[in-house]
C-alpha cells in the first residue's frame, strides 16, 4: 500500500478508536486537511479497493476485519539480540488469529488471582468459547452451586474437581451443580 494511503488509514483508524465510529466526508476534509469531498471519495474508495472497508447496499460504509490488524513483522527471539526486523509487514487481525466461533466467543475481565501460576492475573481479559462439555485439564468458565468462577477442570472417573493455580487457595468439588459455560481459549494483558 502506498505511504499516504497507509498514513490516511491509520488516521481513520485513531479516529474509530477515540470515537467508535468513521468519520464523515465533512471531518475527513479536516482531518486529511483536503480541500474536496471528491478527494476524500477517491482514498476511501481505494480503502474499499483495499478491504479495509466495506459498502452497504447504499453507501455507507463500515469497517472489514483488515481495518482492525495489526502489522505483524515476524519473529523474535526472547534470547539473543537479533538484526532490526524489516518494514515489510503483513497484516494481522487479532480477532481472526484468537476467534475461531465467533458466535460463541466473548469477553470477560478476570477478578482474583487464584489462577496466577497459570499466569492468568486479576484485571486480564480472558477470551472464551462458549461450550457445554470441555475436558480434563482445560480452563473453564463454571457457575458451581449458584456461583461463577474460572478455574481448571479436573475430572477422574465420576468425580469433577474445579482446581485453583494457587496454593492459597484450595480446589471445588460441587455439591449440587456444575454448569460449564465456556473454556479460555487466550488471555489478553495490557502493560
Amino acid at each position: 500500500m502506498q505511504k499516504p494511503i497507509t498514513e490516511k488509514l491509520q488516521s481513520l483508524k485513531n479516529f474509530h478508536r477515540r470515537h467508535n465510529r468513521l468519520p464523515s466526508y465533512s471531518e475527513l476534509l479536516n482531518l486529511w486537511k483536503f480541500s474536496s469531498k471528491n478527494a476524500v471519495f477517491r482514498v476511501m474508495d481505494k480503502l474499499v479497493a483495499g478491504g479495509f472497508l466495506k459498502r452497504d447496499k447504499g453507501t455507507k460504509l463500515s469497517p472489514t476485519d483488515a481495518f482492525f490488524s495489526l502489522n505483524l513483522y515476524g519473529e523474535v527471539p526472547a534470547g539473543f539480540p537479533v538484526p532490526t526486523p524489516d518494514e515489510n509487514a503483513d497484516p494481522l487481525s487479532l480477532e481472526e488469529y484468537l476467534v475461531e466461533n465467533p458466535d460463541r466467543t466473548f469477553l470477560l475481565k478476570v477478578s482474583g488471582d487464584s489462577l496466577k501460576d497459570l499466569g492468568i492475573m486479576p484485571k486480564d481479559i480472558v477470551l472464551i468459547e462458549r461450550v457445554s462439555e470441555a475436558k480434563s485439564g482445560q480452563v473453564v468458565l463454571a457457575q458451581v452451586d449458584g456461583e461463577w468462577t474460572l478455574k481448571i477442570l479436573e475430572k477422574k472417573g465420576r468425580l469433577i474437581t474445579l482446581l485453583p493455580a494457587n496454593k492459597r487457595y484450595k480446589p471445588i468439588v460441587p455439591k449440587n451443580e456444575l454448569n460449564i459455560h465456556g473454556v479460555v481459549k487466550a488471555v489478553i494483558r495490557k502493560y
